[in-house]
């Protein structure tokens, strides 16, 4: 059953994205294409994956009348069997089972990637975001944004001290250790490429780039990590 997505909740979803012209949107199950359609108003790139070759052709000719087809791309496809990986933003109005599904391929893009959905969860991830409309949607009126995060479970060597990270999707702990001395992590996130994290009174940030983590402790002080083999 095809439900549309209000075109309040529409804008407001692509707001929560800080949707730009740079961006590679693809929305799953784009229906008669309307957020397609926005996106590429706004001058982003925009893909819609959609099963019911019906609701293509109606979205392809509403793109064409709106004159934005050039960056407003449909195609009839399973979801499930489409690559979109180049994405950066994605948009979704599918049910709870279907996100979860989801999930492993959305937590697999690249760190950074905005994820906005319509009224549904993605289980036990937890959204960065949730925002409610109340002008001019009656049903189906809340979005959720995640951001993908940077991979950064396990050993890191921080100059002769070791930090040990665990991660649940964008949560971290862990402990910071040099020799027989342990701190432990506290207030730990990531959002995208972006971590920090408190340890022994002093808070870190950094950004991720694969085995590497490089930022400021308490502002000044710059730090690196290094992943550890393993």
């Amino acid at each position: 059953m095809w439900v549309p997505t209000n075109q309040a909740l529409v804008n407001r979803m692509l707001d929560m994205a800080k949707l730009t012209p740079q961006d590679r949107l693809v929305d799953l199950g784009s229906g008669d294409g309307r957020t397609v359609i926005t996106a590429a108003k706004r001058g982003a790139t925009a893909r819609g994956i959609e099963f019911n070759p019906d609701m293509v052709a109606l979205a392809r000719r509403t793109a064409a009348a709106e004159g934005v087809e050039s960056r407003a791309s449909f195609e009839q496809a399973d979801i499930f069997q489409s690559d979109f990986k180049n994405a950066s933003v994605v948009t979704l109005f599918l049910l709870p089972d279907l996100n979860e599904r989801l999930r492993p391929t959305l937590l697999a893009m690249k760190p950074g990637t905005r994820i906005v959905s319509n009224s549904f969860l993605m289980g036990d991830w937890e959204p960065d975001e949730s925002a409610q409309v109340t002008e001019g949607c009656a049903t189906y009126c809340v979005a959720h944004r995640w951001v993908v995060p940077a991979q950064v479970a396990g050993s890191w060597r921080v100059g002769n001290q070791q930090l040990a990270l665990h991660q649940q999707y964008q949560i971290v702990s862990g402990s910071l250790r040099q020799g027989t001395s342990t701190l432990p992590i506290t207030n730990g996130r990531l959002d995208g490429e972006r971590i920090r994290f408190t340890a022994g009174g002093r808070r870190y940030v950094g950004e991720v780039s694969g085995n590497a983590i490089r930022g400021t402790a308490n502002g000044t002080m710059p730090w690196t990590a290094t992943r550890e083999p393993g």
